[in-house]
């Protein structure tokens, strides 16, 4: 069978990816308007969520039509959307909802560093810029790479209790766990980092924070504002190494705890000036 030959301006199109793919998009997570953006591609982005921060520019730019586990379908459906990306379970029902009105839902449930670089390739092939996309991951793990190198040489890497909430307390998810490690640390509780819920990291006994002793304390409360006079205040906790010395710190949520190009770039890299700031101190 012999196809049709396309006109010179259809291939130019396709082969600089202007027509291939979803045209617009509506996302329902910081990481895909974010990683859209890096890629030239903002023009595609039809609606975000409220809680986008990254980039800036894209509250000012594109309606906000969901939250996290909760989103407004009669605005999305309006925007007429021909995909939206979501993610994990905790989006099922507004994605449900959404197909069950014809609409093209890719929900991305990536939890690894590994992962992440999966659903960044997927997001860039989608919208016709595999190559730019490669290029723009390839340097990331370059910048990852270096990182875990530096971390190599160091003399000792401390222990690094990272909370993702306070009450209860709730330790870190995996991605944030690895990151940790090429940052040059030790996650105190590695093995929970593996269990991709929340409830499912919750350290129901602070005692047993204590214990472990972490060297390092990291707050990301999910968008509120960490208090570490709350933490160092918390019974018994002034025997821990990161209080005695006053090694507690702040990433914001929207740097780390988003599964996408922040947690690859800005967080990884506050993580590993902590770190590299308590090894010259303490190392």
């Amino acid at each position: 069978m012999t196809l049709p030959a396309l006109p010179d301006a259809a291939l130019q199109a396709a082969a600089d990816g202007a027509c291939l793919g979803p045209q617009r998009i509506v996302c329902m997570t910081e990481e895909t308007t974010e990683w859209l953006y890096l890629l030239g591609q903002a023009h595609r982005i039809a609606g975000i969520s409220g809680y986008t921060v990254r980039p800036r520019r894209a509250r000012e730019e594109k309606p906000r039509v969901s939250a996290f586990t909760s989103a407004k379908v009669d605005k999305i459906l309006a925007l007429k959307p021909d995909c939206v990306f979501g993610f994990s379970d905790m989006q099922a029902d507004i994605a449900a909802t959404l197909i069950r009105h014809g609409v093209q839902v890719t929900i991305f449930n990536q939890r690894s560093v590994a992962e992440i670089f999966s659903m960044l390739y997927q997001v860039a092939a989608m919208v016709g810029q595999a190559e730019p996309g490669l290029a723009l991951m390839a340097g990331m793990r370059q910048h990852l790479s270096a990182m875990s190198t530096a971390s190599a040489a160091l003399p000792r890497r401390p222990r690094v209790y990272f909370e993702e909430w306070d009450t209860p307390h709730i330790s870190a998810i995996q991605w944030v766990s690895e990151l940790i490690g090429i940052a040059g640390g030790d996650d105190c509780f590695p093995e929970l980092a593996a269990q991709s819920l929340g409830k499912n990291r919750i350290i129901a006994d602070g005692a047993e924070i204590v214990r472990r002793n972490p060297d390092i304390i990291i707050g990301s409360w999910c968008g509120k504002k960490f208090r570490p006079e709350k933490v160092t205040a918390r019974a018994g906790w002034e025997a821990v190494n990161a209080v005695r010395y006053g090694q507690l710190f702040e990433i914001k949520s929207a740097d780390i705890l988003q599964p996408g190009p922040a947690a690859l770039t800005d967080g990884v890299a506050q993580l590993h000036r902590i770190v590299m700031d308590w090894s010259r101190q303490h190392g």
